[in-house]
């Protein structure tokens, strides 16, 4: 007979599936900014709007993990997968952001391809995130993982062709800067997707 060695104190992950619904919710007003290029501000103070709200979030994790004494799973793997989950929806925030600060007449289709990717990504993180809390589906949260290393590669290689045209593709200097740190910031969002990944593979092999 196996016993669970996971507690009862399951706050952490309606905290986790909040938050992850959060940055679903910012990776879809990305897309349909960059698709839709009109209302610009609006829709960029919506993205901030979720922005804040992931932050939040990601204080009421903190403040339950320090008021805690027993937690579902190790203390270093709640910070962590906090951190990441916030982390996505700070460079999408960060992407919407440049592009209206930098006043861009229109998105690439490359920051389109990016933003598709974004979206696969945290919709993948909104279904993997709840399979935390039950142990017999822990082994469900690898196959998660491994759809987001490969999104992740996806957006590296998409990253790549889209740095590679700035040179070919654009002769303003100020053009070449503006979207080579926006591309960055698309890219940097998948990045850390698989950081929660990452952690999320390492707190189903303890568990599982």
């Amino acid at each position: 007979m196996r016993f669970s060695f996971i507690p009862r104190e399951r706050k952490f992950f309606d905290l986790f599936e909040e938050d992850a619904r959060n940055a679903a919710k910012a990776a879809q007003l990305l897309d349909d900014l960059v698709n839709h290029w009109e209302n610009i501000e609006f829709k960029v103070s919506q993205i901030n709007d979720v922005e804040h709200e992931g932050d939040e979030i990601t204080h009421r994790i903190m403040a339950e993990l320090h008021s805690t004494f027993v937690t579902p799973l190790d203390r270093e793997d709640i910070a962590a997968l906090a951190n990441a989950i916030d982390d996505v929806v700070d460079l999408i925030q960060a992407a919407a952001d440049a592009m209206l600060v930098y006043k861009i007449q229109a998105p690439t289709h490359r920051a389109k391809e990016l933003a598709a990717i974004i979206v696969q990504g945290a919709d993948e993180l909104a279904r993997a995130l709840p399979d935390l809390r039950r142990p017999g589906d822990l082994k469900e949260v690898l196959t998660h993982c491994v759809e987001l290393n490969r999104l992740e590669n996806a957006a590296d290689r998409v990253h790549r062709s889209a740095l590679g045209e700035l040179f070919t593709d654009r002769t303003e200097v100020t053009d070449i800067i503006k979207w080579r740190e926006i591309y960055n910031h698309l890219e940097s969002a998948t990045d850390r997707a698989e950081d929660v990944a990452n952690v999320l593979e390492g707190v189903a092999l303890k568990h599982a």
